[in-house]
């Protein structure tokens, strides 16, 4: 089971799938959390939980607190004195961009052309001249190339000139994000003929929230819908059955075919229909060899899927149609007429174990009756229940927040926060199916990831504008994290990380915890201020 991390919604959703379930198959849901119930040994799919929820306000947010952390400006380098002013023109671009247009007078340039040169003649090793001597401009241009004195020059003008040209956005500049749109070839050639040089730049710079109404943050009207067809009652007796089958015995099925509650080992392949009904081109993530179905997850799988296969024998294979719905995950999928066909390769039913006390330390060890297990998880899915109305609550109050601010997003931001999601995706589904490094190459090269970008804009860029807006309120209601806070929570986070043998940046770790529980104080205090109305549905 695991949180659904909807807009405005609280529901539980139950899932019991096994780690080798084909992307095709899986239906959309939220991701995973790291926190596990107690559970038996052989048991490989308890109920999960989110790890830091009493500190962390949202999934969501946690993903994306480096959105604040880029919309920081940085420290431009310290100025060297030039031998002549520099003239700087600036000009307001889309996107919370600024270009700046800079000329270079001929006297700083001479100035780096003869450094270039006393540098050159430092490390040129020229017969009939002492090493470390000045040596004649001609003779040693000859030597080392006109071009590469050219190009030479030109990179110590751009290197002394820029911290002076970025004066004007000093505070205001984002990390990473300048940019010299000037082609070289151009520069080369202006210098040529004039001994001068002029270049622009592009830089992206904190953008500029604004709220529409003018502090309509502090006093939000949010309306959270829970959902209370999966309550922690039912949740805890599916959790009971789960383990219960987990301390079964699968027996080969030999007279009939597939029913409700067998698993089967299936070859799975699909084609999408093209016009007339004949078959188009096969869906590569469609395939699948080997595949452990559990018919009790038959919910969790495309729709018609098992209906489709109940019957089915050992050794027999069956082809049919079905329909990718349009709310189905994989966009490229929705709407898609597939034909499916699989063979069934193995066939088994579960002998199930009385559940009675005997079985009571094996489902939940230290419980010595079936009853004792109960309330124990009952109580463990209640706790996740109000996680997840929280959870629920904290997504509505973003959403609003999402609504109320008008930001420009510099392009450089947006492509960060989106391949940091991405990466986090990649991860995700590398830990839950092995991709192989074929697979991990084709979702990881740059045309995966634009076209990642730009299918999923309007999404990373609401995610943007909350993460702005929290941070921009926790400016202004002058909110605090206490040292205390912060030191236990870096530490919990390095002692983690220690645990699973991973590399880390304690500086960054402690940044990135920095910014989350940011977050969880701005959250915190909009709840507070919020007139929060919750309907079931």
């Amino acid at each position: 089971m695991e949180l659904c991390s909807s807009s405005v919604s609280a529901t539980l959703q139950w899932r019991i799938a096994p780690p080798s379930r084909p992307s095709h198959l899986a239906s959309s849901s939220a991701p995973s959390s790291s926190l596990s119930l107690p559970s038996h040994p052989r048991f490989t799919k308890p109920l999960t939980f989110s790890l830091h929820s009493r500190t962390l306000p949202s999934l969501r947010l946690v993903v994306a607190s480096a959105a604040k952390a880029k919309a920081k400006s940085f420290t431009i380098k310290a100025k060297e004195k030039l031998p002549a002013d520099i003239e700087v023109e600036e000009f307001l671009e889309p996107n919370s961009s600024v270009r700046l247009s800079i000329n270079v007078p001929s006297a700083v340039c001479d100035d780096c052309y003869n450094r270039v040169m006393i540098e050159y003649s430092k490390l040129a090793e020229i017969p009939g001249f002492r090493p470390r001597t000045r040596v004649p401009d001609d003779i040693l241009t000859a030597h080392v190339g006109k071009q590469n004195v050219l190009k030479a020059t030109i990179e110590s003008v751009l290197k002394r000139t820029l911290p002076h040209a970025m004066s004007s956005v000093t505070g205001k500049a984002l990390k990473d994000s300048i940019r010299i749109t000037t082609n070289f070839a151009d520069l080369e050639a202006a210098y040529s003929s004039s001994n001068s040089l002029r270049y622009d730049v592009l830089v992206d710079v904190v953008p500029e929230i604004r709220w529409n109404p003018v502090n309509g943050y502090k006093s939000l009207n949010v309306v959270v819908e829970i959902d209370n067809e999966i309550t922690a009652e039912s949740v805890c007796e599916q959790e009971i059955r789960c383990r219960q089958k987990a301390l079964s015995t699968l027996r080969i099925v030999i007279d009939r075919g597939l029913q409700i509650g067998d698993v089967a080992v299936l070859d799975i392949s699909a084609t999408t229909i093209g016009e007339g009904g004949s078959d188009a081109e096969k869906i590569p993530s469609a395939e699948s060899k080997g595949f452990h179905f559990d018919t009790e997850d038959g919910d969790e799988v495309l729709p018609g899927f098992l209906d489709s296969i109940v019957g089915i024998q050992r050794g027999e294979t069956k082809s049919f149609p079905l329909l990718f719905p349009e709310s189905w995950r994989q966009e490229n999928l929705r709407g898609v007429q597939a034909q499916f066909t699989v063979e069934c390769k193995e066939l088994f039913y579960r002998d199930l174990p009385e559940l009675d006390d005997s079985l009571a330390d094996k489902l939940l060890p230290g419980c010595t009756t079936v009853e004792q297990v109960r309330e124990s998880l009952m109580q463990m899915c209640r706790a996740l229940e109000q996680r997840s109305k929280e959870q629920a609550t904290d997504n509505a109050i973003l959403d609003q927040l999402c609504k109320m601010v008008e930001v420009d997003i510099p392009r450089s931001l947006f492509e960060e926060e989106g391949r940091q999601i991405y990466g986090a995706k990649i991860l995700e589904i590398q830990g839950s199916m092995k991709l192989t490094e074929e697979q991990l190459s084709s979702l990881s090269n740059p045309r995966a990831v634009n076209e990642y970008l730009e299918h999923e804009k309007e999404n990373i860029e609401n995610i943007i504008k909350q993460n702005l807006a929290v941070g921009d309120i926790f400016k202004r209601e002058n909110l605090q994290v206490s040292t205390k806070e912060l030191v236990k929570e870096v530490q919990n986070s390095i002692k983690e990380l220690k645990r699973n043998e991973q590399e880390y940046d304690e500086a960054r770790i402690k940044e990135q915890v920095q910014e989350v529980l940011e977050g969880a104080k701005v959250l915190e205090w909009l709840r507070g201020h919020a007139n929060i109305q919750y309907v079931t549905r």
